[in-house]
């Protein structure tokens, strides 16, 4: 049995899924298709989706899943976890730790902060030959956070990708986030970034958004002052790659690795939630 209850255990155990969050989680995920004959019983999906944690946390191959912890088979977990990404499960569950934050006024729309880092590993779909690391394989993760650095949206690409290619399809990912009296949110009122979005035309197209566009230029003196403003991003990114599973791209497909992806970042934006209590 994985399910531990003992608070001190979860936090040597990551992987273990708390109560509170398994009641987040357990309404959003899609019933089971029927078994078509008998066999053995199915794993329940908190301890598929422990697995699926220890696999993250943990960064270990899917074949070497220690079964004498209850987890089910490597291969019954990383089905469960495609599935589950397939339904959209990972996008309502921040969606609502997002709509949490803004119910308790967490959410600092105020500005909003985005960045990349590269994530080594075997060529494949959204992999590419990065232009920094002697053309090696690899994949980008893309982040954009509000201004305390609670993650508002993140995407895969390729390494050869340019960060400033992300930066509108970043804002449309951003879920319209209720929570309080009114419509609900979507739009930052500013975009901090560094060098690698300099770009006139974005510049033109965020305002037209709305959106007050704050980022460096190149070919000026370092200094800018935004770092005190960026470092949140890097932070999280810090707390992303915190995961041995995003350090490395392993997966050839790009389905399972954005599953890995959109978890963490629900881990990460949980965290934020568990501070209200």
């Amino acid at each position: 049995m994985v399910v531990v209850p003992d608070v001190g255990k979860r936090q040597s155990r990551p992987w273990i899924v708390s109560d509170e969050l398994w009641s987040l989680i357990d309404p959003l995920l899609p019933e089971p298709a029927p078994k078509r004959a008998e066999g053995r019983p199915r794993v329940p999906d908190r301890q598929a989706l422990c697995g699926i944690l220890f696999v993250l946390h943990t960064g270990i191959q899917w074949e070497y899943l220690p079964q004498e912890l209850g987890f089910g088979s490597g291969m019954t977990c990383w089905r469960r976890l495609a599935a589950w990404n397939e339904a959209g499960v990972w996008d309502q569950l921040h969606r609502v730790l997002l709509r949490k934050l803004r119910a308790a006024g967490k959410l600092d729309w105020s500005r909003a902060v985005i960045d990349s880092a590269r994530a080594g590993g075997p060529a494949g779909p959204k992999s590419g030959p990065s232009p920094v690391d002697r053309a090696r394989p690899g994949s980008k993760h893309h982040i954009l956070t509000d201004g305390q650095g609670i993650p508002l949206a993140v995407s895969l690409t390729g390494g050869n990708r340019n960060d400033i290619t992300q930066l509108l399809p970043l804002l449309d990912k951003v879920p319209a986030v209720a929570g309080v009296v009114g419509r609900p949110r979507q739009r930052p009122d500013m975009i901090l970034a560094d060098r690698a979005y300099d770009h006139d035309k974005y510049r033109r197209l965020l305002r037209e958004r709305g959106i007050r566009p704050l980022i460096a230029e190149r070919g000026q003196p370092h200094g800018s002052g935004l770092g005190v403003l960026r470092w949140v991003v890097e932070r999280t990114i810090s707390w992303l790659h915190g995961f041995r599973r995003l350090r490395i791209r392993w997966e050839r497909r790009d389905d399972i690795h954005e599953a890995f992806l959109g978890l963490a970042t629900c881990l990460i934006t949980h965290r934020h939630v568990q501070r209200l209590c």
